[in-house]
């Protein structure tokens, strides 16, 4: 199935999740700080994200928005300007035309849920058909990590 502009229909997975994925490895979120952002956060003409706030999950079943874990939690990060087409279809498909709005909304409109999302993109199936199995959210942070600091000086590449 075709929408109106010729694009293929994936019918086989959630998108919405495609630049939450990405925008937590290349500037490497942990999961309380991708699932707070703000479209004001975002400056896709900078390649820019500025993390200001996180949720936190309490144990009874609240979610709190309270500052970054640390207090270097509260930072810009660069990202790629390969990711910047994904970042911004996602923004004009997915995220309210509001400065305040949500990046990565859950299904009611409100903050996502990390046992929500883990249901909604079949995480666990879909990182073991990609024979990843056992990859975490925070992973994505680890790569991220691994990216920035570039090849490890003295090996053979």
């Amino acid at each position: 199935m075709e929408d109106e502009h010729g694009r293929r229909a994936d019918s086989t997975q959630d998108r919405r999740f495609r630049a939450m994925v990405l925008l937590a490895t290349f500037a490497s979120l942990r999961w309380g700080e991708v699932s707070a952002l703000r479209r004001m956060d975002v400056d896709l003409d900078e390649c820019a994200v500025r993390i200001r706030v996180a949720f936190v999950e309490r144990s009874a079943g609240g979610l709190v928005l309270s500052s970054p874990k640390s207090k270097a939690g509260r930072r810009t990060v660069g990202i790629p300007r390969k990711i910047v087409p994904i970042l911004r279809e996602h923004m004009e498909t997915y995220v309210k035309d509001d400065p305040a709005a949500l990046m990565f909304p859950g299904a009611k409109g409100g903050p996502i849920r990390r046992s929500g999302s883990n249901t909604r993109t079949r995480w666990v199936d879909v990182v073991a058909e990609m024979g990843l199995s056992g990859l975490h959210f925070h992973d994505l942070r680890h790569t991220g990590n691994m990216l920035a600091a570039g090849p490890v000086r003295g090996s053979r590449t």
